[in-house]
């Protein structure tokens, strides 16, 4: 282990090198460079989180031959459950203020802080199972949530600042799917850690040492905001802020308007939607690794490779979408918000229908299940542009407030997706069970779906600009009046 963190502060020498010399010489853009740091961000934090749902299955399983020694835990279905749940109990309580924090001082130190933090327990946790038990461990998936609270809030408002508005929907896709990609890439090395010598801790170990290794790589590019950057070059930054659509940093200026975000309907349909993905999504997440060994009898070293088969497919088929949605936008084939509506259907009807023929299907047809469950999360990957956008549509200067709220309250639905496991399941091998919680899953996307299609706007809500701000509406005025005047350059549209 010592030789593997030798190692990574070795690349992270090699990397801050090679970045500098790239952004110095024009070979892409630093706005890129934020942007592919972002990425790796959500693939390692979500790695992190879905670490305990491969992680628990070998640190129960007492079938293993654990010829190394490691503690195994004799947790019934409730407990390992709740354990699985404990990280949104942190997760839900500071988004909101984050988002806040984020629009106000910026989201630099925020993710950084939420980085770092969540690296720490990854390390710790191992050691807290094995001296303080379950309970040591929900401690401690608690304060993971907590740290990664501020993680998605800041995000978006760093989105708000570095993504230009020609190339939003790209970047913020390629950001946001790197959770897919920590997902596979936890799925699928999960297992294998945990058969190795090492065991399940390493599941753990080597989560915590590549966090702490990616705050080093941000803490020197990062910036949050074109003009906090000390790589980026003049030409770019003026490109960035003359195409940008945010002034949250400047929102001491902008009240947030509550009472008019409360009452408004496109609001509450992407905050519905939002919860019923919260729900759907992170039933299969966190219980797909044990529906594939309890009922499909998948062994625990397999298990991570198939269950990490359908993020690959929402990986993929994030970025299809993505692409698909400007076409058809920038050609004027549809608009803006009847593209988010058509979207975000697939992405929620779509697994809606294949659930409903996965929870028919006959016990023994392992193929035909793997297949359905890769097609079910596969279509979920156009989400991104559907309710995930829209935040920014309606309001660029409150996107990180309207993210901390929508993230935060999709967050109780997400603690709600194990905990229904528990309430639903007395025999974890029947398939007749299982059926009963992807009939609930079907329920939030459908009707999640429903609302959103209803109600959603892809206009900039008038209260996006305060009135008693006339000031700093005026310029953020002539600012977005200016958005697509200026084309990069040759230069700058570098990779």
């Amino acid at each position: 282990m010592m030789y593997f963190f030798i190692g990574a502060l070795s690349c992270v020498v090699f990397v801050i090198s090679v970045f500098h010399y790239i952004c110095q010489d024009g070979l892409v853009g630093m706005r890129h460079v934020i942007a592919f740091l972002l990425f790796t961000a959500t693939t390692v934090s979500y790695a992190t989180r879905v670490s305990m749902s491969v992680g628990i299955v070998a640190m129960t399983d007492k079938t293993s031959p654990n010829e190394y020694g490691h503690m195994i835990f004799d947790w019934d279905t409730s407990i390992k459950n709740t354990i699985l749940s404990s990280f949104f109990w942190g997760y839900i309580i500071l988004q909101i203020p984050a988002g806040m924090l984020a629009g106000r001082f910026g989201g630099k130190f925020l993710v950084f802080g939420a980085m770092t933090l969540t690296g720490v327990v990854n390390l710790i946790l191992p050691i807290s199972a094995q001296h303080g038990g379950w309970i040591a461990v929900c401690i401690c998936r608690v304060a993971m949530g907590l740290t990664q609270g501020l993680l998605y809030p800041s995000i978006h408002g760093l989105l708000g600042h570095w993504a230009p508005v020609t190339e939003r929907s790209r970047l913020g896709t390629f950001v946001y799917a790197g959770a897919q990609l920590g997902t596979i890439i936890e799925m699928t090395t999960a297992g294998f850690l945990s058969a190795s010598s090492w065991g399940w801790p390493s599941v753990f170990y080597v989560a915590g040492i590549i966090c702490l290794v990616w705050s080093v790589l941000w803490i020197v590019l990062g910036a949050s905001a074109p003009g906090t950057s000390r790589w980026i070059s003049i030409e770019e930054q003026k490109y960035i802020e003359t195409n940008a659509a945010s002034d949250e940093l400047n929102s001491e200026s902008l009240p947030t308007p509550w009472r008019s975000i409360l009452t408004s309907l496109p609001f509450w349909s992407i905050l519905i939607a939002h919860c019923g993905q919260g729900l759907g999504f992170w039933t299969l997440l966190t219980e797909l690794p044990s529906y594939m060994n309890s009922v499909l009898g998948v062994k625990i070293e397999h298990g991570g490779v198939l269950s990490a088969l359908p993020y690959i497919a929402m990986y993929i088929l994030s970025f299809f979408f993505s692409w698909l949605s400007d076409f058809l936008v920038n050609r004027n084939i549809i608009s803006l918000v009847a593209s988010r509506k058509i979207f975000n259907t697939i992405a929620f009807w779509g697994p809606a229908a294949a659930l409903l023929g996965l929870s028919y299907l006959p016990a023994g047809h392992l193929t035909l299940a793997v297949v359905i469950l890769t097609i079910t999360v596969g279509l979920n990957g156009a989400h991104y542009v559907g309710f995930m956008l829209s935040h920014i549509d309606l309001s660029p200067n409150f996107a990180s407030t309207l993210m901390g709220i929508t993230n935060g309250c999709s967050a109780i639905f997400s603690i709600m997706a194990p905990l229904s496991v528990s309430a639903v399941i007395q025999d974890e091998t029947l398939a007749s069970e299982w059926r009963k919680v992807f009939l609930i899953s079907i329920a939030f996307y459908f009707l999640g779906n429903l609302f959103f299609v209803l109600f959603i706007s892809g206009d900039i809500q008038s209260w996006n600009e305060p009135e008693n701000t006339t000031g700093a509406v005026e310029e953020g005025v002539k600012r977005k009046q200016s958005v697509t005047v200026r084309r990069p350059s040759i230069g700058e549209q570098k990779f």
